[in-house]
C-alpha cells in the first residue's frame, strides 16, 4: 500500500464509518480494486485509523463526553459496549477470515439495504426522544444488535440505529447515541489491535508493525488525521439528512451499490 492508496482508505473510513453503509465493506472493495495486497500491516491500518474517527465524535459532542456530572452517561456506554467486547474476543478468528471473501459481504450489503427500505415501517412509535431518557437496559439491548455488525457488510451503524429504533428511539437519537456507542467500542477495537493482538503473518504487535518503519508510521499518523476531518463532515450531513430524508436512500445506496460489487466480484474477479 503507498500513500495515494491510505489516503483512499482514510477518506473512505472516515466518510462511511458513520454511515449506515458499511465501512468494512467499503475497505475492503476498495483494497480489491486498487490492487492492495492484504498484509498484517493493511489489516492493521484499516482498523487503526477508526481512531480518527472516534477522535470526529468526541469533537463534535465534546460538552457529552466531558460532562463529569451526568455520571449515568457513562455507565450506559459502557454496558453497551460489553457484548461486543465479549463476542469480539470470541470470534475475532472467523471474523477476520469471513473479511477475505467479497461475495457474501456484497451480499449482507444487499441485504441490510432491503431492510433499510421497510426501517420506519416497522417502528412507528417512537418516544425516546433524547439521550437522557435511554436506560441502561435499552443501551444494553442496542449493544447487542450492535454485534451484529460483527458480519462484514452488515454496519455498525446500520445494526445500532436499527436496534436503537427497535427500542423506541427516533431516528435522530438512535443515530446520536449510535455515535456514541462506536467512541467505547471502536477505541476498543483499535487498543486491542495495536497493543495486544499478534498478526498471523509477521507474529508482530500491531504497535511493532507501526513503529517498524517511518513510513508506516507517517501513513498510520496520515491516515488518522484524514479520517477525523472527514468523518466530522460526514457526521454533521448524516444527521441533516436523516431527518430530512430517513434512511430510504440509504437503502437503495447498499442495494445498489451491492449489486454492482456482486456483479464485479463474480463475473470480473
Amino acid at each position: 500500500m503507498d500513500f495515494y492508496q491510505a489516503i483512499i482508505i482514510a477518506i473512505i473510513e472516515g466518510l462511511t464509518e458513520y454511515l449506515p453503509v458499511s465501512s468494512t465493506a467499503h475497505m475492503i472493495f476498495a483494497s480489491s480494486y486498487y490492487g492492495i495486497q492484504e498484509d498484517d500491516y493493511v489489516k492493521l491500518f484499516q482498523v487503526s485509523i477508526q481512531f480518527g474517527a472516534i477522535l470526529a465524535v468526541v469533537a463534535l459532542y465534546w460538552k457529552k463526553f466531558f460532562d463529569f456530572t451526568k455520571f449515568n452517561f457513562y455507565i450506559k456506554l459502557a454496558a453497551a459496549v460489553v457484548p461486543a467486547l465479549v463476542l469480539g474476543l470470541l470470534f475475532d478468528d472467523l471474523i477476520e477470515e469471513a473479511l477475505g471473501d467479497p461475495v457474501p459481504i456484497a451480499i449482507v450489503l444487499i441485504v441490510g439495504g432491503v431492510i433499510l427500505l421497510f426501517i420506519e415501517n416497522f417502528f412507528k412509535n417512537q418516544t425516546v426522544k433524547t439521550e437522557e431518557t435511554i436506560t441502561i437496559k435499552k443501551g444494553v439491548a442496542i449493544g447487542f444488535w450492535q454485534c451484529l455488525a460483527m458480519m462484514p457488510g452488515t454496519s455498525r451503524s446500520a445494526a445500532s440505529i436499527i436496534g436503537g429504533m427497535q427500542q423506541g428511539l427516533t431516528r435522530e437519537t438512535a443515530a446520536e447515541f449510535s455515535f456514541f456507542l462506536a467512541v467505547p467500542t471502536m477505541a476498543a477495537v483499535t487498543i486491542y489491535s495495536i497493543f495486544l493482538k499478534s498478526y498471523e503473518q509477521t507474529g508482530l504487535k500491531g504497535y511493532e508493525l507501526l513503529t517498524q518503519s517511518a513510513e508506516n508510521l507517517t501513513m498510520f499518523l496520515m491516515g488518522n488525521v484524514i479520517a477525523f476531518i472527514v468523518a466530522i463532515i460526514a457526521i454533521k450531513g448524516f444527521i441533516g439528512f436523516i431527518k430530512k430524508y430517513g434512511f430510504k436512500p440509504w437503502g437503495w445506496y447498499r442495494i445498489i451499490a451491492g449489486a454492482l460489487l456482486l456483479a464485479y466480484f463474480t463475473i470480473y474477479k
